[in-house]
């Protein structure tokens, strides 16, 4: 890279801080070409440019920039949909079609008949194509249905667990940080409480071991727990509790720092094997010598949702809700990234992740149609080879989070009621607070194991990232993970 464009990606920089503050930028945005835009490695920056540029009505400048944040984040499919939206305020037909049509192969759909933002594009055939398509996949697809609603009130489920030897769910509540066991018809029972000896705060994940003698749950002090004391803020820890009779055996807290954690994902293996995850600093941790110790810890990492093992204990998969999905190779200590096709597989927006059968099983709650997915892995277990809707667009489907596999069915979260509280941790209207509905998908819908198996085994794409190099290859610029052996 030249000096001259150095010195201009550090002013780009330092524009994108002054936006933010709302100050005035050091330098002419009008004046910034569209390869010293591509040089910008840093989303926010870029993304504080673009709503400049959107607000002067520099479109060509805005698709300039928002073209290299797409490439830096190529599942946003948000990025993709103001990409073509600019591209047809500038009277881009080709451009606008062909981003528009990426999105409608993908699965995802919109209703844009009558948007004006799009009117330079319109009154052909071609336009009349795309937008039947895109709003035939807002269409509900697949037969699951809510299988069973949990108790009404302040509690914020945000968890779930099957409990393969009692039979019955285990749900957490952020709240009050509870436990309760409930029945397939949704009858609940208190299982776990915070009390002075196990030290439990808010519950934000839990786990059950494949054996079914291990509850391991992820709890954070944060302030939408109803005892929280300002001298336990940024405290969290993994806590492993008896599924028999609830008793705690041992407990991993993080060194205490002062700032904010959220550990919000849990898998857990044989033998005491189990990884967690802190959404907010993207790190995930490995409980390793009677202590939490990183990992995975990839600067690239923007926010990590939902975690899932292979059966043979040999990969950790984890999903990012703005990049996709990756794995990490747990013998070499290493993260890497997974090959897929992305023009087939939109993989952006997962919050619940789970594994079934050599695949997995992703809850696309950041996208629209909002779905619930089963993903193919190649044989190799580093591929991702094709993708199942399972359901998509149901009326239930108000904000699907994360949920658990039993038998052929993937239990989850249909209607998180996150959004109903404010940044304090309380509920904005309580009187407006909605059960929580459980759904069930089925997980052998469409399923054919032969096409499968033939796809596996002919996959062409592997993944370009070596075993234990730590390398996001399908991320711009990743660097390396760390290793927590």
């Amino acid at each position: 890279m030249s000096i001259r464009r150095i010195l201009c990606a550090f002013l780009l920089l330092l524009a994108g801080s002054a936006l933010a503050q709302g100050g005035k930028p050091s330098v002419d945005l009008s004046k910034i070409t569209q390869q010293e835009i591509a040089q910008v490695q840093a989303p926010g920056s870029l993304l504080k440019l673009a709503k400049r540029y959107k607000e002067t009505g520099d479109y060509e400048h805005l698709s300039w920039t928002l073209e290299r944040l797409l490439a830096l984040q190529p599942q946003v499919s948000e990025i993709r949909l103001a990409l073509a939206t600019t591209y047809a305020m500038l009277g881009e037909k080709t451009k606008t079609y062909d981003t528009l049509l990426a999105l409608q192969r993908s699965g995802h759909g919109y209703d844009l008949a009558d948007n004006p933002n799009f009117a330079k594009v319109t009154g052909n055939k071609a336009w009349d194509f795309i937008v039947k398509g895109l709003k035939d996949n807002l269409a509900p697809v697949g037969d699951g249905a809510v299988a069973f609603s949990l108790p009404a009130g302040d509690h914020l489920f945000e968890s779930i667990a099957w409990d393969p030897v009692h039979k019955v769910f285990l749900v957490g509540s952020v709240r009050d940080g509870s436990i309760l066991r409930v029945d397939a018809k949704g009858k609940a029972t208190p299982f776990i409480k915070p009390d002075a000896s196990n030290g439990l705060w808010s519950v934000y994940a839990l786990a059950v071991d494949p054996a079914g003698e291990t509850l391991w749950v992820a709890s954070t002090s944060s302030v939408y727990f109803k005892g929280f004391k300002q001298e336990d803020f940024g405290k969290a820890g993994l806590f492993k509790f008896s599924l028999a009779d609830g008793k705690l055996l041992a407990k991993y807290i993080l060194a205490d720092d002062g700032k904010p954690r959220s550990l919000s994902s849990i898998a857990a293996g044989p033998d005491d094997l189990a990884f967690v995850a802190d959404g907010l600093r993207n790190i995930i941790y490995r409980v390793d010598g009677g202590e939490l110790k990183p990992f995975v810890a990839n600067p690239k990492l923007v926010s990590l949702r939902g975690l899932a093992l292979s059966k043979d204990g040999r990969y950790l998969y984890f999903a990012d809700h703005m990049l996709g999905l990756f794995g990490a190779d747990l013998a070499a200590g290493r993260a890497f990234d997974l090959q897929a096709d992305p023009g087939k597989l939109a993989l952006g927006g997962i919050d619940g992740l789970a594994w079934y059968d050599n695949h997995l099983i992703a809850v696309e709650s950041g996208m629209s149609p909002r779905r619930v997915i089963r993903i193919s892995l190649g044989a190799d277990g580093r591929s991702l080879i094709d993708s199942s809707v399972l359901d998509a667009a149901n009326p239930a489907f108000a904000l699907p989070t994360t949920g658990t596999v039993s038998g052929d069915g993937y239990y989850f979260i249909a209607n998180s009621q996150k959004n109903a509280y404010d940044g304090y941790g309380s509920p904005k209207d309580e009187s407006k607070l909605q059960p929580v509905e459980i759904f069930r998908s089925d997980l052998r819908a469409n399923w054919d194991r032969a096409k499968h198996e033939e796809l596996s085994q002919a996959a062409a794409v592997v993944s370009q990232s070596k075993p234990g190099s730590g390398k996001f290859s399908n991320v711009e610029g990743g660097s390396n993970s760390v290793s927590g052996n």
